[in-house]
Formats: C-alpha cells, structure tokens, sequence
C-alpha cells in the first residue's frame, strides 16, 4: 500500500500539549529548553531556537506541574528531524513510571 501526501504517516495518537522541556545532548554543554506542541508514546515536537543535529542522541525531561507536586518525565531520545522553530524527537528508552505518565496524558488529552 502506498502512502499519498493526504495520508497522516503518524502510527500514535498524537496530542496538543504544552510544557516545559529540557533536551540534554552527552556533552552537556548544550541545553535546550522549549515548549511541546505535539505529544505521543513515541516522540514529540520541542518549540526551540536551539538546533541539535538530525540523528544525534539527547535526554530529554518533561516537567509536567499542576497536581499534588511536580513531576519530570526522564527519557533517551533521538533527533528525527530539524525544521525552523523546532526539533521533532522520537523517544527511544524510558522507564514504567515514565511511559505510564505519557500514556496517561496522550489518552486524556486526545
């Protein structure tokens, strides 16, 4: 089956969420704070200024506030993409506690 253009390529349920995000790269010298637009189980859209090279391997927080005490989500990413505004990632380890927050704010949110 081919895929046209009008087709959405996506595979996850992805949602408008916004928060704060923090991109490490093993350097540590580089850090990237923006904004999520677009969650999923497997990645997300960061709103920055700051560029990380296509394919290089980062970890990523998520700082989700609002209830009882603030939560950070900790995960391995890689950069799939680099446009003008941001940086798109696709997350590539995390542990149960983390991937349980996720899925549990992709389903309220959709």
């Amino acid at each position: 089956m081919e895929i046209t253009d009008n087709q959405d390529r996506r595979r996850n349920t992805r949602v408008e969420f916004s928060t704060r995000i923090v991109l490490m790269t093993s350097d540590a010298e580089i850090e990237a704070i923006g904004s999520s637009t677009d969650l999923s189980l497997t990645g997300v859209f960061v709103n920055t200024d700051k560029r990380l090279e296509a394919g290089s391997e980062c970890n990523v927080k998520i700082f989700l506030s609002g209830g009882i005490g603030d939560i950070e989500l900790a995960m391995k990413a890689r950069v799939a993409r680099v446009v003008d505004g941001g940086i798109g990632l696709s997350f590539e380890a995390m542990d149960l506690d983390t991937y349980t927050h996720l899925k549990n704010i992709v389903l309220y949110n959709s």
